[in-house]
Order: structure tokens, then sequence, then C-alpha cells
């Protein structure tokens, strides 16, 4: 009997198929004979069915132990959660009430400040521009040590940059967007169908390539197999942590915000390159953006996939949580979708006097039953109430799972964009006002977008960064300036008037570090460059030789490429 129970092998599940048939036989015989089966209790253990009788059932089975631990039993119990439909009621109960303790206000000053110029420089300070100069200076002295002195290549010619020119390169950049064309090239040819003087008038072709290839926001990390760097985002870090910093510093928003995700197009090779159905670029870099609902952007995050701080389990509250973190507390009113809403997620919210209201999908865990099978016509809405929280059901083309902690089920009467009026569900119709407009900051985007398919990826965000701030400024300018709005259109062109004047002054550069860039020494008789000892390394006690010398230096010293060139001249 044991050798026949252990056929099965251990992959198969210990059900009645598995077991001899005789005994399969003597069940189906007793089950058949018996009038009801109310004396039986039929559970589930989880991992094995198992089958116990309340009465003594025959001689055979109760000398027979191990057979009857393998018989299949019925699961008559429904599952329990945290929040079991025991503890959800239908009647409405009162729920959470946190005022607003904030207002909306710019918190720097802003007196003076008419022109959309201003608001530019509000956001682009001049710790922005500095970083940008000193990394992008420090990145070109790595690429030229690199490539060598080559005297065909493009980057020999490097000139350390300066505020005035990155504020000139920032703004042509700008300008592909007000004027688009294929190529970077095309901007700079006197072709007859092309001939744009005032991309020429202000800087050369190759100046502006070099500045391109080199522009960078942060020291590169030596990378091997083994030692990889633990922030994948280290590339465009101090930009993320500027943008949030700068918002969280001069502005605080109205009581409604939203938090819905933003696609970068990528369709390179990346490992957090994302894919989502619903966006205009289904491929690309996904961010988890703040927001006022006009499109004001305040924080925003880039995921990274599950290494991330904010990856893995519990993914979805931990992106919340963070990008609502200088906001709780406060009162304010999160419109999510339902890739964000749960019930535990609004009890977290609820705990830091935060409301949030949006869709929900009703298989989420502790989503009450009674609403998931109810059976509604049109217009009809099923709701529950638990531990402040509200969950429903409304049923339009097809069934809306709801949540909100702020309002309750009532229908009330609301326009749609075509001015026709419905009865809707409070919660959804103050979802459709907050969260209608989330798109629109894509949506301005794309009117003039100066993102170019050919670079890196860390340039690609770190420029979309850049569009961010310039989108910003403009939303503010519009709010807060006495005169009357502006078209984004006009506020570019403004902006690029200002940066880009009608009579662009000549380029100079400093002296100091103009002449000092590394050089090979002449070729040998076995055709490569010759080597000389290291001056710097020679003075601390270590013989090494080098390639590199500096021209411009009295001595016309050899130095290694890296460090003891940077650290001479430093």
């Amino acid at each position: 009997m044991d050798n026949t129970l252990n056929e099965s092998g251990p992959s198969r599940p210990k059900r009645l198929c598995s077991m001899n048939r005789n005994y399969e036989q003597q069940i189906e015989q007793m089950l058949f004979n018996s009038d009801s089966d109310e004396n039986y209790d039929f559970t589930d253990s989880g991992s094995e069915y198992e089958f116990e009788n309340t009465e003594q059932v025959s001689d055979d089975f109760e000398s027979d132990t191990e057979i009857a631990n393998n018989v299949p039993s019925v699961n008559t119990q429904s599952s329990t959660n945290t929040n079991n439909d025991g503890d959800w009621q239908e009647e409405e109960i009162e729920l959470s009430n946190f005022p607003f303790i904030k207002r909306n206000e710019m918190l720097v000053p802003i007196e003076g400040k008419i022109n959309p110029i201003d608001y530019f420089f509000m956001l682009f300070d001049e710790h922005f521009i500095k970083l940008l100069v000193d990394e992008t200076n420090n990145h070109a002295e790595t690429e030229f040590l690199r490539v060598g002195s080559a005297p065909r290549s493009r980057i020999s010619d490097w000139k350390p940059t300066d505020k005035d020119e990155m504020l000139t390169f920032i703004a042509l950049i700008i300008h592909t967007g007000t004027i688009k064309l294929n190529r970077l090239n095309d901007y700079w040819k006197t072709h007859h169908l092309f001939n744009f003087s005032c991309f020429s008038n202000y800087m050369s072709r190759d100046r502006f390539l070099n500045l391109l290839r080199c522009f960078h926001f942060a020291l590169n990390i030596e990378t091997n197999n083994q030692n990889l760097p633990e922030d994948r985002l280290y590339k465009i870090r101090p930009l993320i942590t500027y943008f949030n910093n700068k918002m969280n510093t001069i502005y605080y928003p109205k009581k409604e915000l939203s938090l819905d995700e933003s696609m970068v197009l990528w369709r390179g090779r990346l490992q957090f390159r994302q894919y989502i159905q619903n966006k205009h670029h289904k491929y690309g870099i996904k961010l988890y953006m703040l927001t006022e609902p006009h499109g004001l952007v305040l924080k925003f995050a880039v995921y990274v996939g599950v290494l991330d701080d904010l990856g893995g389990k519990g993914h979805v509250a931990n992106v919340v949580l963070h990008l609502m973190s200088e906001k709780l507390n406060n009162g304010h009113a999160l419109y999510m979708d339902n890739f964000y809403n749960s019930f535990d997620l609004a009890s977290k919210l609820i705990e830091k006097k935060t409301f949030c209201t949006g869709t929900l999908r009703l298989n989420r865990k502790n989503t009450p039953q009674d609403v998931v099978e109810s059976k509604l016509k049109k217009g009809e809405t099923a709701a529950r109430y638990s531990q402040g929280v509200m969950i429903g059901k409304w049923k339009d083309k097809r069934d809306v799972g709801y949540i909100s902690t702020e309002f309750k089920n009532n229908l009330i009467l609301s326009k749609n964009r075509n001015g026709k009026e419905q009865f809707k569900p409070e919660p959804i119709s103050n979802y459709n006002r907050f969260m209608s407009e989330i798109d629109r900051q894509d949506q301005m985007h794309s009117y003039y977008p100066f993102t170019r398919k050919t670079i890196r990826w860390y340039k690609k965000i770190g420029i979309h960064i850049i569009q961010m701030l310039l989108m910003n400024s403009f939303y503010l300018y519009n709010q807060y300036h006495t005169g009357p709005k502006i078209s984004l259109y006009d506020f570019r062109l403004s902006i690029l008037s200002e940066l880009l004047p009608k009579n662009p002054k000549p380029r100079s550069f400093s002296v100091s570090h103009t002449n000092h860039f590394p050089k090979t020494h002449d070729v040998g008789k076995s055709g490569r460059p010759n080597r000389k000892r290291c001056h710097l390394c020679y003075s601390k006690g270590i013989r090494k030789d080098t390639t590199y010398f500096c021209p411009s230096c009295p001595e016309k010293p050899s130095l290694c490429h890296q460090p003891c060139f940077k650290n001479v001249h430093k």
C-alpha cells in the first residue's frame, strides 16, 4: 500500500487522482450512500488537501491514517484580509477633515520681476550655471586626455567655457526647438535653403558640437564588472537634486496636487528602460512627477528598477511618500490614478493628514467584495466605508472603481469637455477636474522639443530637466506677473532675445588656462611617441615615464596625463 501511494512522484499534487483506485472507489461509494455531508468537515490546509470526519466512518479508514491524510476536501470558508468584509459599512460615515494649514505663495521676493527673463534666472541661478560650467570643463579635460592630441580631432581645439558662453549654448539648444531641423549641422549651413545666421553669429558649429560632446553634470566614476556604482543615476543626480530643492525653496503649491508618470523617449539599450502602452512615447525612461493640476512640476523621481531605494516591495507607496515628503501633514488633497491607489496607501496618507482621491483597481488587496461583486445598471453606484476610507464602483460605459478619503459617494451634476451634463460620483467628478490637466505638461513639452536622438541618455535627461525648468518659469510668470498672460511661444522668444542679443559680443577666453593642454612627444624610430620621465612623479621619488608634456610651460615638463597634468595646472 505504501508503494502504491508513492508512485505519483514528488512533482504531482497530493490529490485523489494519485491514490490507489480501490480506495478511490470506496470513498465515492461512501459519499454516494450517505444521505448528507453535514457530518463531514472539509478544510484546506494550504499546501495539501485534508479530510476530517466528525463521526466514525469505517474500520478500514481508521486503520490507514496515511490515506486519510491525503483525501481531498473543499474549502467553504472565504479567505480574509487585514480589513475583511465585516469591517466595511454600507452606511455613510464621517470622513477625516484636515484643514489646509499652508498658503499658496512664492517663497522668494518677486518685486521688480516683471519680465520673462527675471523668472528664467529665478530657476537658472548662478549655482546651476556654475555646476554646468565646472562639470563640462572637467569632462572636457578627461575627453581630451583620453583622445590625445590628434591634429584632426575637433576636441584638440577645446578651450574652457565660462558662464556667458554656457548661457549662449543653452539658448541655442532652446532655439533648436523653435526652428526644427533634422540635423544639428543644418543650423550652420550657408545653403540658401537653410542659412540661419542667428546660430553662426553666436557660436561656430565646431564649438557648439564640442560643448555638446563635453556637456556633463557630475564626475565620472571609474567602473568595471566588480565595481559598479550604487546609484545608477549618479550622472544626473546633481540636476535632480537641484530641481527638487529649487522648487521646494521658491514656491509652495495649492491644496490640490496630482501625481502621475511621464516618459522621456529612449529606444537605445538601458537597464531601466520602460514600456508603457498608453503613453505617447511608449519606450523610454519613466519619471514620477508631483505636479499642480495646471502642469507646474514640483518634484520628480526617475525609476531605475527594483535596485533603487524606491523599488522592490511597496514600490508604489514608496514613490508617493517620497514625492510628498515635504508636503505631508499640511492637509493637501492628492489625486492619483489606479496605478497608485490602494486601501493601505490611503490609510497611510490619513495618518499623515493628507487626502487622496482617484480611480482604483478592484482587484487590489482589502477591496470590499460587496463592491467588487455588485451588479449595477448604468448610472448606479455601490460604496462601502471603513476607517475613514470610501471605496466605490460606478457603472458608466463600464465599471469604474474609485477611492477617496475626502469625498463621500454622493452623485453630483457635472459637465464633460463637450458641455454635456451628467450625474457622477463626487470623487470621480473631482478626479476629472484636477487630473485632466496632468498630461498638459507633456503636451506643452511636445510643442517645442529640443532633445536630440543622437545624444547619450544622461544628456537627454539633463536637457529634459532644463526644459522642465523653462516650463516652470513660464507657469510662474503667467501666475504672478501683473500684466496679461502670454503664450509659451512668446515667452520663449522673449527669453531668447535676452540671451541672444542683436549684436553679439566677441568671444574672449581667459589666458590662464587656454594654452595649457597636453601634447605627445615626437614619434621615435619605433613609430610610437617617445616616453620621458614625469616631472611631478620624479619630485615625489617615483620613477614613471609618460608620452605627454605641456608645451605652454617654460620648461615644457613631461607629465602623466592623469592626474599629474591636472594637479600641476590646478
